[in-house]
This record gives C-alpha cells, structure tokens and sequence, in this order.
C-alpha cells in the first residue's frame, strides 16, 4: 500500500476555507435544500473566478451566493459584480456577527447559523443569455459529476436525494 494515495481523503473538502465561512456555507445549502434547489460549492467560472455557491433552482435558474465571513472579507472583495454576469440572481451570505447594511441593496441578502439559513432580502432577477445558461449547466454538471466519482473512488459516504447514502463500494 503506498504512503501518498493520489486520492485525497476527502475530495468533497478543498481546505481554503475558513471554518466560519464553512459554517455559513453549511447554513445556506439547507437553506437552498428546503427551497427545492440544488448547490455546488467553489465552481470554477468561465473567466477563472470561483464562485463560492452556485445554486440550481426547480425551474432552472441558476443562483450565485458570495459568502463574506466578517466585514474585512467583504471590503476586500472587488469581484464579487462579476459574478453577476453568470447567474439569475445573486446573493451575499454572511453570519449575525457581519451587519447586513454593508452589503448592497442590488442584490439578495441571506444569514446563516450553521445550522439553517434566512433569504432576508430577494435578489433582483437578471436572466442570463440562453447560451451562458446552456454553457454553465454543463459546467455544473460535469464539475458535480467530477466531483462524485472522485468522493466514490476515495470511499466517502455520497448522500443521494432519493435515498440513502452510497458508500463508494456500491448500494
């Protein structure tokens, strides 16, 4: 058996970061889940930006979410209007201890606990051009699918949304 496995230990978990964003994060794809929608995390854009949350709604809109850990992260931050230009709608999410007045008003306004979320405030809608939308669903789904056998082949628990969870040896 070798020392180094060229398969992370878990392939789910890039370690950039910080476990409060990790907590709001956590907060918000409930949230999402409860609304019907689905997320993937850290998705590399077209432009090479790597959107935080990106959302797949029922209908098929697609939702970006920007998570900011403290008021430092967010004045830091000078690319989050980009993002608008690959998604439905457009959301920041942060936890109770970032004040929600520092965040623009153009756009949707979610807090989290970790343990669930709240939309406080609806993102305006923007509809992306058919072809951006057809290019970044496949993005979602190869980069979902990329994910899931890679989690398979490294043995993690996948959660499947009918059922219950597939340990990487099979049903």
């Amino acid at each position: 058996m070798p020392i180094v496995s060229p398969i992370p230990l878990n392939p789910l978990a890039d370690g950039r970061q910080s476990d409060r964003a990790m907590l709001v994060r956590r907060g918000v794809q409930r949230l999402l889940i409860e609304m019907g929608a689905v997320a993937i995390p850290e998705l590399p854009l077209a432009t090479g930006r790597r959107a935080d949350l990106v959302a797949l709604t029922r209908r098929g809109d697609i939702w970006i979410v920007e998570i900011k850990s403290s008021v430092e992260d967010f004045r830091a931050d000078r690319k989050w209007p980009e993002y608008r230009l690959w998604c439905d709608r457009f959301f920041f999410a942060t936890h109770p201890g970032v004040p929600e007045a520092i965040f623009p008003g153009e756009c949707g306004f979610i807090l989290s606990d970790g343990y669930g979320a709240e939309m406080l405030r609806e993102a305006p809608e923007h509809r992306l051009p058919a072809a951006t939308r057809k290019a970044l669903t496949l993005r979602i789904a190869r980069a979902g699918a990329a994910r899931l056998t890679a989690a398979e082949m490294a043995g993690v628990a996948i959660p499947t949304p009918d059922g219950p969870a597939l340990d990487g040896e099979g049903e």
